[in-house]
């Protein structure tokens, strides 16, 4: 089954009671000197989670929720920083990370992104809010931001959650912002179809892993900030998923027979969410194994 980019953004959104869940406002938390997290207020859905960087030089925004919060995403990171973001980096190109860009290119915003973000959104700009949300800047390894005293390091990791993603380490903060190279305490979503791949998912995680230490705040693309030992285990959990798939698939079993199977019962309870259920993560392992 394909899915398109808008149908991702509206089942991610839709996924419980529908639109009223999205959020309203927006709550902030700083986890470092200098450096906030913005989320969905309330537990309502604000899009994935942002980080925004705040000092006397610029003010760099880490993703930007999505088009129809992007005023009152401004609102509140103006609120924070107390004048207009300069920079805006996505990490990835879905509609969730990257659906105020053109909210925020018109208050003068320069926005930053792979060069693989760049020429998805050339052909469908409708995740960026439109043509007026297209990267201006764009890389290929990475791109540092030397700011406020500090260096935010961007670096891309590829095939992974999709084939323009970024993590950005706060260097000197000891703060990762991994974009949707981690859900925490959710089965993540791996857009297959978008360039994803369930190895580059894992190997983008444990090149976190092995960045960070026991004291890195480590802020997830959606669920709470964690640290290295949440990022570890849920890592582990998705590596033996894929073992416990490839089990059944090496046995010549189908699609539905290994579904029917229900191997991943075990993770069903602690990780199995509305929009990536247990059926759902175990048919995109299978695709992955079979290569579609």
């Amino acid at each position: 089954m394909t899915i398109r980019l808008p149908a991702v953004l509206l089942l991610a959104v839709c996924a419980t009671a529908g639109a009223q869940d999205l959020a309203t406002a927006f709550d902030s938390e700083e986890i470092a000197p200098g450096i906030h997290v913005l989320y969905g207020a309330d537990g309502k859905f604000g899009g994935g989670n942002m980080a925004l960087l705040v000092g006397d030089d610029e003010i760099v925004l880490i993703d930007d929720s999505m088009e129809p919060l992007a005023p009152l995403l401004i609102e509140r990171v103006t609120g924070i920083a107390g004048r207009p973001v300069d920079f805006v980096i996505n990490t990835h190109v879905h509609g969730d990370h990257a659906g105020g860009n053109a909210a925020l290119a018109e208050t003068g915003t320069t926005v930053v992104a792979h060069d693989n973000i760049r020429k998805r959104l050339i052909v469908d700009p409708s995740p960026a809010g439109g043509a007026g949300g297209l990267p201006v800047i764009t890389f290929g390894d990475g791109i540092s931001f030397h700011v406020n005293g500090m260096e935010a390091k961007v670096f891309h990791v590829p095939t992974a959650h999709t084939d323009g993603d970024s993590a950005i380490e706060f260097r000197g903060a000891n703060v990762i912002h991994t974009g949707d190279l981690w859900f925490h305490d959710l089965f993540p979503f791996i857009d297959l179809n978008s360039g994803g791949s369930v190895d580059g998912y894992i190997a983008g995680q444990q090149k976190i892993i092995a960045m960070a230490n026991d004291d890195t705040k480590i802020i997830p693309g959606h669920g709470p900030v964690a640290g290295r030992a949440e990022l570890k285990r849920d890592t582990a959990m998705l590596i033996d998923s894929r073992e416990r798939i490839k089990a059944l698939f090496d046995q010549g079993m189908s699609e539905d027979a290994i579904v029917a199977a229900n191997p991943l019962a075990i993770y069903h309870d602690d990780y199995n969410w509305q929009f990536i259920t247990t059926e759902r993560i175990a048919r995109t392992l299978v695709r992955d194994l079979a290569g579609e």
